[in-house]
């Protein structure tokens, strides 16, 4: 199946280099380029893709708010005041050129599936797309685990779950948050990535939060990511 990803970045060179180096891959396809955050949402709603690169810093819409708006499941005004079709859920991969940049926390919050830095290189950029629609891990881990360290640090304590976390559910959310895929948790906990699978879905379903992020912000909140849980 083809991937479909929309890049919403003000620079052109940006948004040329990050087509060249997606369309060199057989499963990927660019269905259109934003400039600005109010085109990307036009775009997105007229494209329908999988995923959209979304930059942080851009005119018109910043990146937080398009991120809000696509990762959710808002709607969006006309330009004579209604109510237009609402925009479809995307799966949003927020680019920037900062790794301690001050607006990844709301990005995060607002349902980001990951994190790239623009300088991260081809690789990780097609890891990022890739990541996305399986929903399966966090966009290079060692960066967005310093990202989430810097981000909880001086945040209050989440909120209570409305339903708490099994002890096997705390151990899973916090080796999602250090960074481990569900084969990485398999192997550690000697159980099935299905199983792995079926934890990381309850865990979302509990916390509220949309993905493994939000996953991984809330184990960091509460003091429990990367923390040694007794095995059963």
């Amino acid at each position: 199946m083809t991937i479909r990803v929309l890049i919403a970045d003000d620079q052109e060179m940006v948004r040329r280099g990050l087509r060249r180096i997606l369309e060199s891959q057989p499963d990927i396809e660019v269905v259109g380029e934003a400039a600005d955050g109010v085109a990307a949402l036009e775009a997105a709603r007229a494209l329908r893709p999988d995923v959209a690169l979304v930059d942080i810093r851009m005119p018109r819409m910043d990146g937080l708010e398009v991120t809000r708006r696509l990762a959710g499941t808002g709607t969006d005004s006309g330009p004579a005041g209604g109510t237009a079709d609402p925009l479809p859920k995307v799966r949003v991969v927020v680019v920037t050129t900062f790794d301690l940049d001050e607006y990844v926390y709301p990005a995060l919050r607002h349902g980001a599936c990951g994190f790239l830095l623009k300088r991260s290189g081809p690789a990780l950029l097609i890891e990022a797309v890739r990541a996305a629609v399986a929903g399966d891990s966090l966009i290079s881990p060692s960066i967005t685990v310093r990202l989430l360290k810097h981000v909880t640090g001086s945040r209050p304590t989440a909120p209570r779950a409305l339903e708490a976390l099994t002890e096997r559910e705390t151990e899973i959310a916090g080796q999602v948050a250090a960074g481990l895929t569900n084969a990485d948790i398999a192997r550690e906990l000697f159980i099935s990535p299905g199983t792995v699978k079926t934890h990381v879905a309850s865990i979302q379903r509990k916390l509220g939060v949309r993905n493994r992020v939000g996953i991984a912000v809330h184990a960091w909140e509460m003091g429990y990511a990367g923390r040694e849980v007794p095995r059963w």
